[in-house]
């Protein structure tokens, strides 16, 4: 497989995973948190900066992600032994944390909307259905109403609904020199009929009615960018949980699961094959994915951080720093044996390949 694409696989998911922790980073400084060190990889520092707020920039060797550290959290300070720190992150109202915690998994959410909103405006939706992708200015389809964007639902009697470019053409072929054409076009949802009498074309010497057939990628009209974007990505959204539910309640899909490997892997092989669009549709699939499965009652994970700062507010006074420490240590050890796992798992799947 070419380097390129694994390179941008790679660079995706780090991306990702960086703009989740950017998420905690700004929404931290927003609400008046210190922040002990942000960083963007994993391993061996290559690059630190401190800044005049105290804040540790690093860069770090390995690409895939960054992390987030407060001062005297559970992850910096377990036994709680800095809890006068004026600047850590457990004396801090709870509702304050429990914004910094969900803020990464929004984070991702926006990227999601963003990468749709770039996705519709320069390649626009899936189209089973052929469509009019241009339509001749003066032509005779043009002079009967017939626009780009239109949708083909049927030629006379002919349904075009599920049909190829090719198909529609035999059909529109099919009618005599000079006959009117009757279309039957979808344009914004409603079916709209017209009819189009062809065109004698001195220089190609044959009738037209002065079109172009495409399917595949329809182009929207600005004001439908949006509302496509956010679409998508509610039904990607939708999907995910699905997908999870199922998982949860009967283990369906869990043999189609992958880690790390699996996804470089799949995002390379459907990039080189599908370019940029496909490249942005598996972006805004994963950072979906990304902040829901954060959301998650896992320890270790947002969605069980935030379930600790709930059970602080009920109670007015928090969980016991050691308590929480050791659950969230539990589940990083459980992430981890998933991960290698599903890693293995990647590995043997590339060689069976």
């Amino acid at each position: 497989m070419n380097i390129l694409y694994i390179l941008l696989a790679i660079l995706m998911l780090g991306v990702l995973v960086m703009i989740h922790e950017f998420g905690h980073f700004a929404a931290a400084r927003l609400l008046g948190i210190e922040v002990k060190e942000f960083s963007i990889g994993f391993g061996k520092k290559l690059w630190g900066r401190l800044s005049r707020r105290g804040t540790q920039f690093s860069l770090r060797l390995v690409p895939l992600g960054g992390y987030c550290m407060f001062y005297g959290d559970t992850d910096d300070d377990p036994e709680g032994k800095t809890r006068d720190d004026p600047r850590n992150y457990t004396q801090k109202p709870a509702w304050k944390r429990v914004l910094v915690t969900f803020a990464g998994p929004l984070m991702n959410a926006v990227l999601a909307l963003v990468l749709a909103i770039v996705l519709m405006g320069f390649y626009g939706v899936e189209s089973d259905t052929p469509f009019l992708v241009e339509v001749q200015e003066g032509s005779p389809a043009y002079e009967a109403g017939l626009r780009p964007g239109d949708l083909f639902v049927r030629i006379g009697d002919t349904d075009l609904t599920a049909a190829s470019a090719q198909t529609v053409s035999n059909a529109i072929g099919a009618y005599g020199n000079g006959q009117a054409i009757p279309f039957t076009m979808l344009r914004e949802g409603q079916e709209v009929a017209f009819s189009v009498v062809p065109a004698y074309n001195e220089e190609l010497q044959r009738y037209m009615v002065g079109i172009t057939i495409q399917q595949g990628q329809k182009k929207l009209a600005p004001g439908r960018v949006l509302p496509a974007a956010w679409e998508l990505t509610a039904q990607n959204a939708v999907a995910i949980v699905q997908a999870l539910g199922k998982m949860v309640t009967t283990g369906e899909g869990l043999d189609q699961s992958a880690g790390p490997v699996g996804i470089v892997n799949l995002v390379a092989q459907e990039t080189r094959t599908g370019g940029l669009p496909v490249y942005l549709q598996l972006a805004v699939f994963i950072s979906i994915n990304l902040g829901l499965m954060n959301l998650l009652p896992i320890p270790g994970l947002d969605g069980c951080r935030i379930i600790f700062l709930v059970i602080e507010m009920i109670r007015r006074k928090p969980v016991d720093q050691k308590i929480e420490a050791i659950v969230h240590l539990c589940g990083y050890a459980l992430l981890l044996g998933l991960m290698i796992f599903f890693t293995v798992q990647d590995v043997r799947n590339l060689f069976v390949k």
